[in-house]
């Protein structure tokens, strides 16, 4: 158990949790900056957590869901208030109702991370403020100290596993239910390097051309939200030809990107992709929440190859445009 003190304050309304571990603070942080790795501590042993947005930095926002014993949710959202990496982060924090929107029945709280270095590894320091002891005492109540417990006992095997999230692996997809997939991938560049290779035309013909053998005669890019986008590629042969085109419908950049997709002359509905880029060990974390109208198009897609089509155009990004840079 790494957690080596509580300390409640009824008066100050805080709860501080401190904990210790064995890693690097860097190693330690990472597990907080990648969904992929939080959500296998975030919630309870018996509550585990589905993050269908992390984005972390100043002003982004994480989205998640624990699924308990029975198959009942329990949704969640907190907002970044501020973001010193390997320092610290701050967060705006609450409950969600069955839509995902802010639940104003329930209480919201503020959460601050502290990472220092130890003689041992490293320590994690959470400070829970809440907005009044009537708050403090109902969060309780509901098993919040038990829960948090549960989760940071998680926490030493995730550090453990090196293997799962290591730079070297490839693209991977997640189901993270019926309708959303996860994309996630460490590029080896810097957050504003791999932002601009999806945002510059001439760099994204450089590289987003999936297997060897294709060419993107059209790529004309969004610059602004509302802006349309129109992707067109082509084999080598001249014999195939197909193509995406949508809307941007948010960004932030350097960290996030939303738009629609829709392939060119199908007539059929759109997805949304959430691109979001966090920088963690060894370059960016980039992760691609993709959602589909029905599950029936979401495993046709999938069944397509397209995860080995961006692993082939992510190696070559990492090849031809960010090793010259």
């Amino acid at each position: 158990m790494p957690i080596t003190d509580v300390i409640s304050d009824a008066q100050a309304l805080t709860i501080t949790v401190i904990a210790d571990y064995t890693v690097p603070v860097e190693r330690l942080w990472d597990a907080y900056a990648d969904p992929r790795q939080l959500e296998r501590f975030w919630g309870p042993v018996e509550w585990p957590a589905t993050f269908t947005r992390h984005d972390m930095s100043v002003g982004g926002q994480s989205h998640y869901y624990m699924t308990g014993p029975d198959g009942a949710m329990s949704r969640g959202w907190f907002r970044f208030l501020s973001v010193d990496r390997y320092r610290h982060f701050e967060v705006e924090d609450g409950f969600a109702d069955d839509t995902g929107a802010v639940n104003a029945e329930m209480p919201q709280m503020r959460m601050r991370y502290s990472f220092t270095s130890t003689p041992t590894g490293s320590r994690c320091t959470a400070v829970t403020t809440f907005p009044s002891v009537e708050a403090m005492e109902q969060l309780v109540q509901m098993g919040m100290m038990e829960g948090m417990r549960s989760a940071m006992g998680q926490i030493d095997g995730v550090l453990a596993d090196l293997r799962t999230f290591a730079v070297e692996i490839p693209t991977n997809a997640q189901l993270l239910n019926d309708t959303q997939v996860r994309v996630s991938r460490v590029v080896r560049g810097t957050v504003e390097q791999v932002w601009r290779a999806h945002h510059d035309a001439a760099l994204l013909r450089r590289w987003c051309l999936g297997p060897d053998g294709w060419t993107m005669p059209v790529c004309e890019t969004a610059a602004k939200v509302g802006d349309r986008y129109r992707y067109e590629w082509a084999s080598a042969d001249g014999t195939q030809r197909f193509g995406f085109e949508g809307e941007l419908l948010e960004s932030s950049p350097p960290t996030r990107a939303v738009t629609t997709e829709q392939m060119i002359g199908t007539g059929g509905p759109s997805t949304r992709n959430e691109l979001t880029l966090v920088p963690v060990q060894g370059g960016t974390l980039l992760s691609l929440v993709i959602t589909y109208p029905s599950k029936e198009l979401r495993d046709m897609i999938l069944g397509t190859g397209m995860t080995g089509g961006m692993e082939a155009s992510y190696a070559r990004l990492e090849r031809e445009v960010l090793a010259a840079s």
